[in-house]
């Protein structure tokens, strides 16, 4: 099995780029962070599609993704650049395409292009945007991924929803990517998410890192594919992990073993404090990747 590694940077939302006080010098952390990465072994980097800090809010930078996205693309040549995971409510899904488009062009191809459903209600409402529970927030959400693939896909695509609704938009250039720009879709729900993913999605992520949890959600997704006649491994599954300095290079081997064991294909990993130590990058680059 073929592994890849992508890593976030640090973007604000996780409170890690609170000690530098002058944002441009924040920004400026975050790109050495996609350069060092763009140099190295890894096939991407990261970003959060998020306003607000978490675990709650606070009066910090928190950069805004699809801003980030585009400027890391002309910051770097060779990593891919994506979202875990652009939020659906932010955005309409006919926006979303253009966007994306316009950053797989700008990028020379390099986008992974992330979608989900949403969650941090507090920020949808600070923001004005209508809040809705996952019932609501899941049927917008699939009505959005088809609305993408349709301004991917098609000349002049038309689609009525109850959510949403186009009509004939031109989506010009469309990406530089084949087929399409690479679309990875977030979350683990096996109704509706993971079926999404066989039908539509290059990637997926299923979030949490428990090899068991990410045994059961690849053999839902596995029984998706074989339904929809679609290639399960051309579909990368991924899960993101921490990467805390003070573990142990080994400790760290053996956690991807055991995911790489129950189906996880590529990893994403957060390195805390990344932003004023790039020794943990380097180390994870030099002892951890080169093993898979």
């Amino acid at each position: 099995m073929s592994i890849g590694f992508g890593v976030f940077v640090p973007q604000g939302w996780r409170m890690d780029l609170v000690e530098i006080d002058d944002p441009v010098e924040q920004y400026e952390a975050m790109t050495a962070v996609a350069k060092l990465a763009d140099a190295g072994p890894w096939d991407s980097v990261w970003v959060y599609d998020h306003f607000h800090t978490v675990p709650e809010p606070t009066v910090n930078s928190v950069f805004e993704a699809w801003t980030v996205t585009s400027t890391l693309s002309r910051d770097t040549s060779r990593v891919n650049i994506g979202q875990m995971v652009g939020c659906n409510g932010y955005r309409h899904p006919a926006l979303y395409a253009k966007i994306a488009s316009t950053v797989d062009v700008a990028s020379h191809g390099r986008l992974y292009a992330g979608l989900g459903a949403g969650w941090y209600e507090h920020e949808w409402k600070a923001y004005g945007y209508e809040w809705a529970e996952v019932p609501e927030r899941m049927a917008a959400f699939r009505e959005a991924v088809e609305v993408v693939h349709k301004m991917w896909t098609e000349e002049r695509p038309v689609f009525e929803g109850r959510h949403y609704r186009i009509d004939q938009p031109i989506n010009e250039p469309k990406g530089v990517r084949k087929p399409h720009p690479s679309l990875w879709l977030g979350g683990g729900g096996e109704k509706v998410t993971l079926k999404l993913v066989a039908k539509y999605a290059d990637g997926c992520n299923f979030g949490n890192g428990d090899p068991e949890v990410f045994r059961q959600k690849a053999a839902v997704l596995r029984s998706h594919c074989e339904k929809l006649d679609r290639d399960y491994d051309r579909i990368k599954k991924s899960t993101s992990i921490t990467f805390d300095p003070a573990e142990s290079t080994a400790a760290t081997i053996e956690k991807v073993e055991r995911l790489a064991e129950a189906g996880a294909d590529y990893f994403i990993v957060y390195i805390p404090r990344v932003a004023y130590d790039h020794e943990p990058l380097q180390r994870f680059a030099e002892e951890v990747i080169p093993r898979f």
